[in-house]
């Protein structure tokens, strides 16, 4: 799932703004049973990597970006809107399709040119799942790190090599794991 900032205008001013977004997402991830696979942070847009509930992702995605923007243009003296097009999205279907997923996401700055190694940008969930850092996001990393090996050790180290690797085919428009419908 990503969500890019109007105009590709910024989304993010500070990480304040970072922060706030993070317990948002928390909260509506909580009320509408997302578990958080992955994600990205960027400066102009960001990638959601979800396994959905049963009440969808539409009116969470609502609520997640209006109460971005509305707190961001709170902070930031703006009006209008923040989010360009509404976000985009596609259905996962295979365990590999995921882990190449997470992959893109979480390369995301080295793509962007923000910085050469992985664990040094603070707003993805690499640090989270390799264990070098807090998550600032309920991280549904062990479902993650299931699909790499059997224990937390193995896991990670796996990950950490798949991760490694530069996958620029790779390609992300979004996220649904589990077998419910995707919205139109």
């Amino acid at each position: 799932m990503v969500t890019r900032g109007n105009n590709k205008r910024t989304i993010f001013e500070d990480d304040f703004d970072r922060e706030l977004f993070c317990r948002q997402l928390d909260r509506v991830a909580a009320k509408y049973g997302w578990r958080i696979i992955a994600y990205a942070l960027m400066g102009n847009h960001y990638h959601l990597v979800l396994a959905i509930g049963e009440r969808g992702l539409s009116r969470g995605m609502c609520e997640l970006n209006t109460g971005h923007a509305t707190v961001f243009n709170l902070r930031h003296g703006r009006i209008n809107h923040l989010f360009g097009k509404r976000y985009w999205n596609r259905r996962i279907r295979t365990d590999s399709e995921l882990m190449r997923v997470v992959r893109y996401v979480v390369q995301n700055p080295r793509r962007a040119g923000v910085t050469r190694r992985l664990d040094e940008y603070r707003w993805t969930s690499y640090g989270a799942t390799v264990g070098l850092a807090l998550s600032r996001i309920l991280l549904a990393k062990d479902e993650l790190l299931a699909l790499f090996g059997r224990t937390p050790r193995t896991a990670i180290a796996a990950f950490r090599e798949f991760c490694a690797h530069t996958a620029w085919r790779d390609t992300s428009g979004g996220s649904l794991r589990d077998g419910s419908r995707a919205p139109p």
